[in-house]
């Protein structure tokens, strides 16, 4: 990746700069820029690490210098696209990051001294122009689409993931379970320097507990706006990464690291307000006793409808599978319940009858997704069944993982793509998915997805050796 202000690239950024501002994509808001620059000033800051994300939801970044900063806000930085997953082809290379000031943060895991902080990035291209292969802008597309029909999106997600001796094989930590808090737990010290790296960086946490697998975790976060959430979310996995790495251990995302224990979700707590900021899911006339207004059954049954498109998005990986199956507390079934959690969304109890509290909880999603193009089809999926006028289906009372394959038939629930193969083959034939993500962004996932397929379907596995080899 080449960094250009000045050289052989000048009079491009030159001009992209004036683009930028005659077409006024750029808004930076007066008050978090000057809040950054004396931030930088006052705290010795000496590296301010530009973040962005590729299609596929790694983390990007480059520094810039104190010196480079005010420029950076007016006219962005350039970079080389052709080297980011899913961005432009090497003739089409050139893009300029522009930080948001309000995302600015110190990271307090580096030195005071010469310190370092980071701000997030949108992208263009250099004619000023949104580039629409940036995850963030078709987050930010479906938000305007969502503000054009009075609501903004809040979201909470409850991200797990494992702690191992190393990357190389999968040894616990510990043999804990759910919520135990006993010397069996030997993680408890890692959770809390992570949460309280977390509060520095100013991402509230609401809980913090061991999961149902040796050696899993979970530390939630506390709902806010869809975009901002999207950005946590980000920060969020590089903390637990780094903090692990502090403590001399390694934490993964990956969904099923381990066959024979629960897999690793994002079950991500979702609603919507409106304009006047009240909860636009809550009713408390709903006549059937949910506490659910129109609105929001609709947005379920949008989700409902449109999660066999948009799995390949929320669970991108062949690993991803492996945690959708029976038995192991991932949601299969397509359906919706309020207590029961075999169901693929569920509307939480926690707190019945509190407006605020009303929301929605897709269960799907695993903790190794792109956020800004989970929550983006997870809103486009909703707001399409409002659009649509769809009418939600009964809920599923009984525990679905205890019918027998008759009675789930005989109730009508249908069961999430069994692998990515033929995820992408739905995501792939969406009409709904290439409005929500672009065609840029639809048509590199697609391209990038069935190579991954390709080489899982030929690539021959221990299994496969030790099941057949000594017999055929």
């Amino acid at each position: 990746m080449s960094i250009t202000a000045s050289g052989d690239k000048g009079n491009l950024w030159d001009d992209a700069s004036k683009a930028v501002h005659m077409r006024g994509v750029t808004m930076v808001d007066s008050a978090n820029k000057d809040f950054a620059m004396r931030s930088v000033e006052e705290r010795n800051i000496h590296f301010v690490r530009f973040w962005f994300t590729d299609v596929l939801g790694q983390l990007k970044s480059f520094a810039v210098t104190p010196s480079e900063l005010e420029l950076a806000f007016e006219e962005g930085m350039g970079f080389d696209g052709s080297s980011i997953e899913g961005f432009t082809r090497l003739e089409e290379s050139d893009m300029v990051a522009f930080p948001d000031p309000s995302t600015f943060q110190p990271l307090p895991w580096r030195p005071s001294d010469n310190g370092v902080a980071r701000m997030f990035c949108d992208v263009l291209t250099p004619d000023g122009e949104p580039f629409t292969g940036d995850p963030r802008f078709a987050l930010k597309r479906m938000l305007k689409k969502a503000e054009d029909m009075g609501y903004t999106m809040n979201v909470g997600p409850e991200l797990e993931f494992f702690y191992f001796k190393n990357s190389e094989g999968t040894e616990y930590l510990d043999k804990g379970g759910y919520f135990d808090l006993t010397p069996l737990d030997n993680a408890s010290d890692l959770r809390r320097d992570t949460v309280l790296m977390l509060e520095k960086m100013g991402i509230p946490v609401e809980y913090s507990h061991h999961e149902v697998a040796p050696s899993q975790h979970e530390i939630d976060l506390r709902y806010t706006d869809a975009l901002s959430m999207a950005d946590a979310v980000m920060t969020y996995r590089l903390i637990v990464k780094q903090v692990a790495m502090d403590h001399g251990v390694y934490a993964t995302f990956m969904p099923k690291p381990i066959a024979t224990e629960n897999g690793s979700g994002m079950h991500v707590h979702q609603s919507l307000f409106d304009n006047d900021g009240n909860n636009a899911f809550y009713d408390a006339n709903d006549p059937q006793g949910y506490n659910l207004s129109e609105i929001a059954k609709q947005y379920i049954a949008g989700l409902l409808k449109y999660a066999p498109e948009f799995c390949a998005v929320t669970n991108q990986y062949v690993n991803s599978y492996k945690r959708l199956v029976p038995g192991y507390e991932a949601p299969v079934y397509i359906s919706w319940a309020r207590r029961n959690r075999s169901a693929l969304i569920r509307i939480p109890m926690y707190k019945p009858g509190k407006e605020k509290a009303t929301r929605i909880e897709l269960r799907s999603a695993d903790p190794s997704c792109n956020p800004y193009l989970a929550f983006a089809v997870m809103l486009g999926a909703g707001l399409k069944g409002i659009e649509e006028k769809l009418e939600l289906t009964i809920e599923a009372t009984s525990n679905i993982f205890e019918m027998t394959e008759e009675a789930i038939a005989a109730a009508g629930i249908t069961t999430l793509p069994g692998d990515l193969g033929r995820s992408i083959e739905l995501f792939e034939q969406s009409e709904l998915m290439k409005e929500i993500l672009g065609e840029h962004i639809h048509e590199y996932f697609v391209a990038n997805k069935k190579a991954e397929w390709d080489m899982y379907r030929t690539y021959v596995s221990k299994w496969e050796l030790d099941r057949y080899l000594p017999i055929l």
